[in-house]
């Protein structure tokens, strides 16, 4: 079985779009080739700045030839449906077979599509993939018509085996497939013939290429480090930027210089945003002042000099960026001494969306919100109002501008040097989190009212104008929001009803649409309230929904969910999870399993009998009526656990609540068991069906059951 290796070797592809097009290249590829007959054994794809490269080991020398039986028409069909069905399998009339069956006679066609060279079928599913790549943004060059993501200057396409490896022959646009490719641009230049890819890559890397992006990656690491530790410093870790880097190279070398003393006292957060940014450079950090004292560079090439006029080309140009950046924090500091007032003043003029007003008056929302949730995680209203109310001030200042990743950050800094409480200057930077699953969530009470006030007005705000998230579009991330909303309520144990903090939200705005208040009743005042309350109440199903997200994420059930949202106060988050945990717990259980088999059972005979009699079995039955032992241990059975059952549930000890229903499982099973609730005598009948509601009535303090699978 031959071995198949692909080189598109062009200009440089932006290292953002690397990964993605050689796992494209990976899939169009083994996907054409097994769709055309072709499997193979495995198959792995890698790139550099210059080259996409795919190697298919065990592939089919041939695909296999295919026999074929297609059931034609009738015999003695007309002329026009024979010939039609002749064309399709490419046959002549006395090539069918015609065959009885139970619908009389009928012809047959035997078709043989006889098996095609690999080479064949290279070169067609090649040429189509590299016509129709998925870049994300492509081009023209030359008078040719091919787009690719820059100038595609070759093509490697061959096969090898033990005897020997041969050309496939494709012609993409003038550009022949052959056996050779280059090394790096500047340090081996020159073209090369190649045999397999074992050759392939150990000729690259003796042409100063390392064809694998992780070899790069932990090459640059590793240099990196060791320099920093060298100096007793250590490198800071920026997986995101150490992916970027090793698409930015062939053949990397690690330079490590030094960041002017001038600099040196720009907040650490500064330096390194400034240097990745702008330069693709490393921060460097001294552990025992924490400051970024060096930088990390990364070159595409050896020099004599080892790489010193490369080094001092960019701290020359790092120096002038950080100048900014320092003009800009020293303007900034002189703003917030004398007060941030300057700057949300200015936020009046900054359009926050055109529905829902300025900057300034969504701050001014948050700051009302901020105080009233407040007392329920513990903080303090005037320092939550006052925290809301500088929170986005930085959103004015100059390093924001420029660099708009470290807002919340400068908020921090500027609230501290303006000398305001350091929990106000805290909630400045924590309110924007968490942004997202991996994201710390805050913990400081004054940070935690502020950051939900800030997410809870984008929610009610988006919801008040109507512009809700699709299912493939979330344009102002309220997915994101709302689980922010979650995670906060959640892992800070909040117990608040979020209900009442949507309707008043959604009130807060203008109203959108007085037609759509025209389906309520009542007075005005009584439609706008019930327009609002079901603007809330959507807004809470969303909720919901993403809530269901979250903890089937944590092994939670959909049905186990769903069984608790159906409960009162399901709008409190954090004593809805824990109902919902104990049930999940519960319902993993023996006892939990069969007691609800017993609840299901109770439930369908009891709303069967209710459906049929017209009545409603709510009036709680009397054990003096009871006629068998098991009948009596039931009753007897619920009276002692009621109490406890509804005493746990009161004190939301879901756990005692759900041991205490264990307890049940035993008498509903040998109940069932023993009687037949349909009993042939009406007052035993009537007295058996309340004696189920009961078990309907205390089980369902817990949970809908009824929603539960199982």
């Amino acid at each position: 079985m031959p071995d198949l290796l692909i080189e598109l070797f062009s200009e440089e592809i932006p290292a953002r779009m690397q990964r993605r097009a050689a796992d494209d290249l990976k899939k169009r590829m083994s996907d054409g080739l097994v769709e055309a007959g072709l499997t193979y054994a495995g198959a792995h794809a890698l790139s550099t700045p210059r080259r996409l490269t795919l190697a298919i080991d065990g592939l089919l020398a041939a695909s296999p030839t295919v026999h074929e039986e297609r059931k034609g028409p009738k015999v003695g069909a007309p002329d026009k449906a024979i010939e039609g069905f002749l064309r399709g399998a490419g046959l002549t009339r006395d090539q069918l077979v015609e065959r009885d069956t139970p619908k009389g006679a009928i012809y047959f066609a035997s078709i043989e599509k006889p098996g095609r060279p690999a080479a064949d079928i290279i070169a067609e599913v090649l040429d189509a993939t590299i016509r129709n790549f998925p870049w994300p943004k492509s081009m023209r060059w030359g008078t040719g018509s091919l787009k690719w993501v820059r100038p595609l200057h070759s093509i490697l396409c061959m096969l090898s085996d033990e005897v020997g490896s041969e050309v496939v022959a494709l012609d993409v646009d003038g550009i022949v497939a052959g056996n050779s490719t280059r090394g790096h641009r500047f340090m081996a230049p020159d073209a090369f013939t190649v045999t397999g890819f074992d050759d392939y890559a150990a000729k690259l890397k003796r042409a100063f290429v390392v064809l694998d992006p992780e070899e790069r990656a932990e090459a640059i690491w590793q240099d990196a480090s060791n320099q920093a530790f060298a100096n007793g410093l250590e490198l800071v870790e920026d997986k995101g930027l150490l992916a970027e880097v090793a698409g930015l190279v062939e053949h990397p070398v690690v330079l490590m210089g030094a960041i002017d003393e001038e600099f040196l006292s720009l907040p650490a957060e500064v330096l390194q945003t400034s240097m990745r940014e702008h330069q693709k450079f490393f921060s460097v950090r001294n552990p025992k002042t924490n400051r970024i004292e060096r930088f990390v560079t990364v070159a595409n090439r050896d020099t004599e000099d080892n790489g010193a006029t490369i080094l001092a080309g960019n701290q020359k140009v790092l120096s002038a960026r950080l100048a900014d950046a320092k003009f800009f924090w020293e303007n900034d500091l002189r703003v917030a001494k004398d007060g941030m007032e300057t700057w949300t003043e200015a936020l009046s003029n900054v359009t926050f969306h055109n529905k829902l007003g300025t900057q300034a008056d969504r701050i001014a929302r948050i700051a009302a919100l901020a105080r009233e949730i407040a007392p329920a995680v513990g903080a303090d209203p005037d320092l939550a109002e006052q925290a809301a109310k500088v929170a986005k001030a930085d959103l004015s200042s100059e390093m924001v501008y420029e660099f708009p990743e470290l807002q919340g950050l400068m908020g921090r800094y500027y609230a501290e040097a303006a000398g305001l409480p350091q929990e106000v200057a805290n909630a400045c930077e924590a309110h924007y989190s968490p942004q997202g699953p991996s994201d710390d969530v805050p913990t400081e009470p004054g940070s935690v009212a502020v950051a939900l006030a800030d997410k809870l007005d984008t929610l009610t705000g988006f919801w008040a104008i109507d512009e809700l998230p699709t299912g493939s579009k979330d344009p102002f991330a309220l997915r994101r929001a709302a689980l922010g909303v979650i995670r906060l309520v959640l892992e800070n144990d909040v117990r608040a009803k979020l209900s009442m903090l949507f309707f008043d939200g959604v009130r807060s705005f203008p109203e959108q649409s007085f037609f759509e208040r025209e389906k309520y009743q009542g007075t005005d005042a009584e439609r706008s309230d019930a327009y609002h309350r079901e603007l809330s109440d959507n807004l809470l199903s969303f909720f919901h929904d993403r809530l269901k997200v979250f903890l089937r994420d944590q092994g939670i059930r959909h049905d186990v969910i769903d069984a608790c949202i159906a409960m009162d106060g399901n709008d409190d988050l954090t004593l809805l999870v824990k109902r919902a945990r104990a049930l999940e717990n519960f319902m993993k259980s023996d006892d939990g399993t069969n007691l609800l088999q017993g609840y299901k059972r109770a439930n369908n005979i009891l709303t069967q009998a209710e459906t049929k009699d017209g009545v409603e079995y709510s009036y709680g039955g009397d054990v003096k009526f009871a006629k068998d032992a098991t009948e009596i241990a039931l009753f007897e059975a619920l009276a002692l656990n009621e109490g406890a059952i509804s005493s746990a549930i009161e004190a939301e000890d879901f756990a005692a609540a759900m041991g205490s229903m264990a307890a049940l499982r035993a008498p509903i099973d040998a109940f069932f068991e023993a009687v037949q609730v349909n009993d042939d005598n009406e007052v035993v009948r009537r007295n058996r069906l309340n004696l189920l509601h009961q078990i309907r009535q205390i089980c369902g303090q817990v949970a809908d059951l009824t929603k539960v699978e199982g």
